[in-house]
């Protein structure tokens, strides 16, 4: 599945232009079926030649769609499109020093170090279930670690990611983000869920998930996955640096800072994703992989160093 991320920069405005146009978006479409020439595209929207072609050359120039010579009555050009999905991308990429460096994994789901799970609960693959729906010892199947789907009703999962850290570097900044929602049975758009991550166990934040979200497919759900149960969730990111932590860009109400994670005192980095016990709202949670949802990553973590 080819895919572009738009942000804020001027490649971006180009698209943003090309797109902003009923017609190409309806190009848009078509080509998403099936390669048109553009006679065909004139027919089926009911324009002329001249708009459709003007139409089409904008799209090839904002390089969403491409025309091949291909033999046919004579030799025709034919449309078809460059790519799958278009990602906006509102979390403005921040600057950091030249001498910063990243480090950055992404870590599929089904990795999980150790677990506490509560019925209503499952793991779901790229095909179909892992084990048993509903049974918290298909938690430790050997196949879990191909999971592209896990939900509970109550409980935790804990990741340990490698601690690439180089020696005598100074970490500046850490952050997580994953695509989560609440558990309801099937899916429930108002199900809020108290939803907490913990680094090295040292509690960042909670994120109140609105709901357990369905009704319509994911982008990359598989289509033997029934539109009734849960599709999709919503992309959060967790943020701790030297002047606090943050869940989304806005900074949390709590005093962590980035050296009380002691990131250099472990060999690993834990990263514990839960339901607290004393959570006044206990709507489960929906993690997913890279195949399903919205959002093509696992459990993403980038360490900023210097």
């Amino acid at each position: 599945m080819k895919s572009i991320h738009l942000g804020f920069d001027e490649n971006s405005l180009t698209v943003y232009k090309a797109i902003a146009n009923k017609h190409r978006l309806e190009i848009l479409r078509l080509l998403s079926v099936e390669p048109h020439n553009v006679n065909e595209l004139a027919e089926k929207l009911n324009l002329p030649f001249s708009t459709t072609a003007t139409n089409v050359k904008k799209l090839e120039e904002a390089n969403l769609i491409s025309t091949e010579l291909v033999p046919g009555r004579g030799t025709q050009k034919v449309n078809a499109k460059n790519l799958d999905r278009i990602i906006i991308d509102l979390f403005e990429k921040e600057k950091t020093e030249e001498n910063n460096k990243k480090i950055i994994v992404d870590m599929p789901i089904g990795e999980y170090f150790d677990c506490c799970v509560k019925p209503h609960c499952g793991i779901v693959g790229e095909n179909d279930y892992i084990g048993l729906q509903d049974d918290p010892r298909s938690f430790y199947d050997p196949f879990r670690k191909k999971a592209q789907l896990l939900f509970m009703r109550d409980g935790y999962v804990e990741y340990r990611f490698q601690n690439k850290v180089p020696y005598g570097a100074t970490v500046k900044e850490i952050e997580v983000s994953a695509e989560l929602c609440s558990e309801a049975p099937n899916h429930k758009l108002d199900w809020p869920s108290d939803i907490t991550v913990w680094i090295n166990n040292v509690e960042l934040g909670t994120w109140t998930s609105p709901g357990d979200f369905g009704g319509r497919r994911g982008y990359l759900t598989p289509k033997w996955w029934l539109t009734n149960y849960t599709q999709y969730g919503l992309l959060k990111r967790f943020k701790v640096n030297e002047k606090g932590s943050y869940l989304d860009g806005t900074k949390l109400n709590n005093a962590i800072m980035i050296d009380d994670l002691r990131i250099k005192e472990y060999p690993f980095i834990s990263l514990k994703i839960g339901i607290k016990e004393d959570a006044i709202n206990k709507g489960g949670f929906n993690l997913f992989g890279n195949q399903f949802g919205n959002y093509e990553q696992g459990l993403l973590m980038s360490i900023t160093i210097q």
